[in-house]
């Protein structure tokens, strides 16, 4: 099976036009069997069949991965690394912190970042509005948390001054766009294709003014 996972992440990196190398793609795989192994006890997911965790999780996060720049990285309620990991995994040389408040998910990557040696990763298990790092970040990504006023809410504190909130969303939100502070800039909000997973997926990028 193995092997058809790799096929299939390798389909969906070569429709995303991304340029991974093999030692990368080993990286993503070798998560993969991870979040494979720890979801049957512990539940971090709610996706049960792995060739479902390679197109829904795998893929979906890597299409974030363009609007990524090279400063450090953010991702709030990471859950199992979604998309923070991932990005990770793939660039070495980028600082990526994870956050979430579920302990089972913290102690996930934690071993993920043991067993993979992902030297560049964060793993913090605390609740996003009382964390207090002494630092701040270029860019706070999101996966699955709740609306963006939420997002901005609770995070908007760890931002840098010049910094951009990155949200992954489904159909485009127009009704959470309209219930931002009003400090808040809409920077843009690109429509995306995710090979493997059907429906509307957007990008939204804010800025505080």
């Amino acid at each position: 099976m193995s092997q058809e996972y790799r096929a299939q992440l390798e389909r969906g990196i070569a429709q995303l036009e991304l340029a991974l190398n093999d030692e990368q793609i080993e990286r993503l795989l070798a998560y993969h069997a991870m979040l494979v192994k720890w979801n049957k006890a512990y539940n971090l997911t709610s996706v049960r069949d792995p060739a479902q965790m390679i197109a829904r999780h795998l893929i979906d996060s890597l299409s974030i991965v363009p609007f990524i720049k090279s400063t450090n990285l953010l991702d709030v309620g990471t859950g199992p690394g979604l998309p923070g990991m991932i990005i990770a995994l793939i660039n070495p040389a980028l600082p990526v912190y994870m956050l979430d408040s579920n302990g089972k998910k913290t102690r996930f990557l934690n071993q993920v970042k043991m067993e993979l040696k992902v030297d560049n990763a964060e793993v913090i298990h605390h609740r996003l509005e009382s964390w207090q790092p002494g630092q701040d970040f270029n860019q706070i990504t999101s996966r699955a948390f709740a609306t963006l006023s939420d997002m901005v809410g609770f995070s908007r504190h760890l931002l840098s001054s010049d910094g951009r909130f990155i949200a992954m969303k489904g159909q485009y939100p127009e009704d959470e766009i309209a219930q931002l502070p009003e400090d808040i800039d809409v920077l843009a909000v690109s429509p995306i294709k995710v090979p493997g997973n059907e429906g509307e997926r957007h990008m939204v990028e804010l800025g505080i003014r």
